[in-house]
């Protein structure tokens, strides 16, 4: 047996593995980095947590709004609600409130 036959044949037996191992290799590689793999699941649960906090603000905020409207709809209307939205609304405010002025940078909200 020449060696280029042996060569051929060895060339021959390794192909199929190396095929195998290359493919293997780029599926563990999508597993890993692709677009659904580990890294991204990741960083989609991350952004999962950040969307559920915001959603849950949202929620409080909505609830405090639907407070203050409900507040306005009963049929007797509620008059301190009433008078709070008007003077913040026309930005007045009534003869005997104490009213203390505070510097540009020192807001309270």
């Amino acid at each position: 047996m020449s060696l280029a036959v042996a060569a051929k044949r060895t060339a021959r037996a390794a192909v199929l593995p190396a095929v195998f191992l290359s493919l293997t290799a780029y599926f563990l590689w999508q597993a890993q980095q692709g677009d659904r793999g580990l890294n991204t699941w990741e960083q989609r649960k991350g952004d999962l947590l950040a969307a559920q906090s915001e959603l849950q603000r949202a929620e409080a905020d909505l609830a405090g709004w639907e407070r203050r409207v409900q507040a306005m709809r009963r049929s007797p209307i509620d008059r301190d609600t009433l008078d709070e939205r008007a003077r913040a609304m026309l930005n007045l405010s009534d003869p005997s409130d104490v009213i203390l002025p505070y510097p540009q940078g020192q807001r309270l909200f």
